[in-house]
């Protein structure tokens, strides 16, 4: 009998647990890169294309393979999970550790800084892209499997049948989209653990096809010497080149493996990856590259004709569901990259609702998640079949990628002290590999490569913008404000009419006097007989422990100091602070207290600081932030705003 008191068997259990919760979660959007990046390799409906000859296949299907090895596993898997920001990953998180003790002055962490922001914005673009590229790959293969029928011999009764499965696809692709986007209210974590075990079907599957016609055709089992990749690249010119934009489809969905770290740690990830994942694709794409040699004719849709005819219509059932939970990692993705931003100040204070009290991370965006389904159902539209929609997908990835490796390099030689040798061959080895394929990428600028670009620019220039019009606001408050201490001193001094009772006063910069109570004592002549200034600060990390949470000062008779700390992958929570100020000599009892709010009028002037439209942007998104009280989750009927015009 084994000892009760043994927790290897528990330790292993919930190891076991989170490896395939991250299957769900992490290995989505790679995952389901089988069904269209060969496709889009060899298909002669595909703009950049080669024929499926026996040299193409075994350099094209190399290719992927060395991708997969080089850019997921060492780079990422061997590499950048080791950037662990307090248990989170993800390029805000990077750049945060890459400029970490950087002075705010230094030339060096501004363009850290701003590559940083320049990743996330692609990101966003990639949260459009991702949900509509995979969900329409995976509906069009009711078509490409012969479930909707074969197309009429003549030439115009084709045209028209061609037209009609393309507007019945998209509708499909359409209705699964907004069933997807309209039940994100509910949140993933009770649907969390039914993800896993559903994309570890996915993967046996691919595994299971790949085997049954790797046996087939063994051959192919050569693509393994990456000289087939390189002789593929060297001799076959332009079109060998260019054809790399679709080979980057295999690895677009590496960002997610540090991106998702947080949620379950690195170990589980390397796991779930080299014991399921790698094996399965690489199986998957081997069977497709064996099926191609003897059957050419069959690099139109090679995955789905990989299923005998009876398998056919449960695999598309089954990829759509793998594509949807791909598309449900990207958009919680996107969610928390929201939430990051808005903690760093570099988004305006948006809705944001907490869907698990005990899953962190669990959270849900309004505005971003309506924004999002308008813009997938515009790319379905636009683009039509996931061929064309392929020439916009991966120029976001790979340009994000390749930030990624600027960023790990002042992450490993500022933090962890490698050595310039060691941290530059590495990031060089990386880098050039990554250039290699946005060159390919880029090809296909104007055949959609462009829409993720301008996604990334509009997104970029709204975050810097917001960034400067509030350094722009509180250097102009700066002008008129006084300190903490002073404004203590002039009271004791010139005593105003104390009234009963508790009022606390927000600001954001810690030690100065609060505009509102400066306005409170102009209009009323009194003031509480008890005065809490209150600062709350997000730090360059994701998660701040409760042992750090808050500081209590007493600076005067009646006058006290509460800073409160947040990582900027949490919320702030006003009450929950307050209780914890109790322990530090404070009693505050939230549902009796007054809270004054300052509210800012943004006011565009010809005074140096931004050009007028950047001004015009700032006021604008000034208005789309929630109010403080809703976001600081103080108690309703307990708050007084005072607002004041600044001009910028």
């Amino acid at each position: 009998m084994s000892d009760p008191t043994d927790k290897t068997g528990l330790q292993k259990q919930s190891a076991t647990t989170l490896v395939i919760a991250a299957l769900g979660v992490v290995f989505g959007d790679i995952g389901t890169s089988p069904i269209y990046t060969l496709k889009e390799c060899f298909s002669p409906y595909s703009p950049h294309h080669v024929a499926a000859t026996h040299e193409n296949l075994l350099g094209v299907v190399s290719l992927v393979l060395w991708a997969l090895i080089v850019l997921v596993c060492i780079k990422y898997l061997v590499f950048v999970l080791r950037a662990d920001n307090k248990g989170e990953g993800g390029v805000l998180s990077l750049m945060a550790l890459a400029s970490h003790g950087m002075p705010e002055a230094l030339k060096r962490r501004t363009v850290i800084v701003l590559l940083g922001l320049f990743g996330a914005a692609l990101l966003f673009g990639d949260g459009i892209i991702t949900p509509a590229i995979s969900v329409l790959s995976a509906v069009e293969g009711l078509k490409d499997g012969g479930l909707l029928g074969k197309p009429p011999t003549e030439l115009a009764e084709t045209l028209r049948w061609d037209v009609h499965m393309e507007w019945l696809i998209m509708g499909i692709t359409i209705v699964i989209l907004i069933v997807l986007f309209s039940v994100q209210f509910l949140g993933t974590a009770r649907m969390g653990r039914f993800f896993g075990p559903i994309t570890g079907l996915w993967f046996l599957t691919l595994a299971g096809l790949g085997v049954s016609h790797l046996i087939q055709g063994p051959e192919i089992l050569v693509a393994f010497n990456p000289w087939h990749g390189w002789q593929f690249l060297t001799t076959g010119g332009h079109k060998s080149f260019v054809i790399l934009g679709s080979v980057f489809l295999a690895v677009t969905g590496g960002e997610a493996l540090y991106a998702d770290m947080g949620h379950f740690g690195a170990g589980p990830i390397r796991r779930g990856w080299f014991s399921l994942v790698l094996p399965a694709l690489a199986l998957n794409y081997l069977g497709q590259g064996a099926m191609l040699m003897h059957q050419p004719e069959l690099a139109q849709a090679p995955f789905f004709q990989m299923a005998p005819a009876w398998a056919i219509l449960p695999l598309v059932l089954l990829a759509t569901a793998a594509t949807v939970i791909a598309s449900q990692a990207l958009i919680t993705g996107t969610y928390s990259l929201t939430l990051s931003a808005v903690q760093l100040g570099y988004l305006p204070r948006l809705s944001i609702r907490h869907t698990s009290a005990h899953a962190r991370g669990q959270i849900y965006i309004p505005l971003v998640n309506w924004l999002l389904m308008l813009a997938c159902i515009t790319l379905v539209l636009a683009f039509r079949n996931s061929t064309n929609l392929a020439a916009a997908y991966g120029v976001a990835v790979t340009m994000t990628m390749l930030i990624t490796t600027f960023l790990f390099y002042f992450a490993a030689r500022h933090l962890w002290r490698w050595s310039l040798l060691k941290t530059l061959s590495l990031c060089l080895m990386f880098a050039v590999i990554e250039i290699a394929f946005l060159s390919a990428n880029l090809v296909k600028f104007f055949d959609g490569g462009w829409f993720p670009l301008v996604v990334g620019a509009v997104i970029f220039t709204i975050m810097t913008t917001w960034a400067t019009g509030r350094r722009l606001v509180r250097d102009a408050m700066a002008k008129s404000a006084l300190s903490q201490e002073t404004l203590c001193q002039s009271i004791k001094r010139s005593p105003p009419v104390h009234v009963p009772g508790t009022a606390i006063f927000m600001t954001s910069t810690h030690g100065r006097a609060p505009i509102a109570l400066l306005h409170s004592l102009k209009h009323y002549q009194a003031i509480h007989e008890r005065v809490i200034f209150m600062t709350l600060i997000t730090e360059d990390e994701p998660w701040v422990p409760p042992s750090r949470r808050v500081a209590v000062e007493n600076i005067s008779r009646g006058f006290w100091r509460v800073t409160g700390r947040y990582g900027f992958m949490q919320k702030p929570d006003v009450p929950r602070l307050l209780r914890l100020c109790s322990n530090q000599g404070l009693e505050v009892e939230a549902q009796k207290t007054t809270f004054f709010l300052g509210r800012e009028i943004i006011v565009s002037s010809s005074t140096p600081g931004m050009v007028r439209w950047r001004e015009h942007l700032f006021a604008f998104t000034s208005k789309l932030a929630q109010q403080p009280a809703t976001y600081f989750q103080i108690p309703v009927g307990r708050v007084i705003e005072l607002g004041q015009q600044v001009e910028i």
